[in-house]
């Protein structure tokens, strides 16, 4: 078996797990109040694009939390950083912190990039401790595109397994992520869904996810073991719904 039929047999237990948890779901439905397991792989998919034939949506960024030893962030914890802050901000409602999401930061960069916003946010991206300003104004500078970047990545459907291991750089959590990106990545292995025109991602300055066609960096110039696809089995069948 090739890459295009793990590919299938991906997409298959995709559908699986989307029957499994009653459907993706979408970060402007979820609150921390739902019964998330602690610890998981989580799976955005972009509206309007199938897999090959299916009515699957394709996968567009894959990532996972906790690979640290000793780390205690959760899944929850994980996806309310891309989330971003809710109504009950103060000073910045619906917006968020890019700097403490790879998720939010690409998005914004793809978008000052689309919409030719440099001059608006020229510090996007930059640690803080580069910055000269205090953090408050920058904040306040960047909080317009942050809230496009909540806009955006709160319609993203997503879906998510159930992966209760230790946190640690070895864990099934760590394989899975590494495997999955691998596997669905288009650099250099051949076109594997071809990513729709006006995906955000093809203006991304980095030539890792407009070549991949995943919001992801890490691991798109990997190769996969095609065992990760039993492991993956394995974990939608141990996911439940929320």
């Amino acid at each position: 078996m090739g890459r295009a039929d793990d590919v299938d047999r991906f997409y298959r237990l995709l559908g699986d797990l989307s029957d499994r948890v009653g459907g993706p779901r979408r970060l402007k439905d979820c609150t921390g109040f739902m019964d998330w397991p602690d610890r998981g792989v989580y799976l955005f998919l972009e509206p309007g694009e199938t897999h090959a034939d299916t009515a699957l949506n394709r996968v567009t960024r894959v990532g996972t939390h906790a690979v640290s030893t000793g780390s205690g962030t959760t899944l929850w914890d994980r996806l309310k950083q891309h989330y971003g802050t809710g109504d009950g901000s103060s000073a910045h409602p619906h917006g968020g912190n890019h700097r403490g999401s790879v998720y939010r930061l690409r998005v914004g960069e793809a978008l000052v990039q689309r919409h030719a916003l440099h001059a608006e946010y020229p510090s996007w991206g930059t640690r803080w401790r580069g910055l000269e300003r205090e953090r408050s104004a920058v904040r306040d500078e960047e909080y317009p595109l942050e809230r496009r970047v909540s806009t955006y990545l709160r319609d993203q459907p997503f879906l998510w397994v159930d992966v209760d291991d230790e946190p640690g750089p070895d864990s099934d959590r760590a394989f899975l992520e590494r495997n999955v990106i691998a596997l669905l990545s288009n650099v250099g292995d051949g076109l594997v869904d071809a990513r729709a025109r006006d995906w955000l991602g093809h203006h991304s300055p980095s030539h890792e996810i407009r070549a991949s066609g995943l919001w992801n960096v890490d691991h798109v110039k990997a190769s996969y073991d095609p065992a990760f696809l039993d492991r993956f089995e394995a974990a939608v069948a141990e996911t439940d719904p929320l």
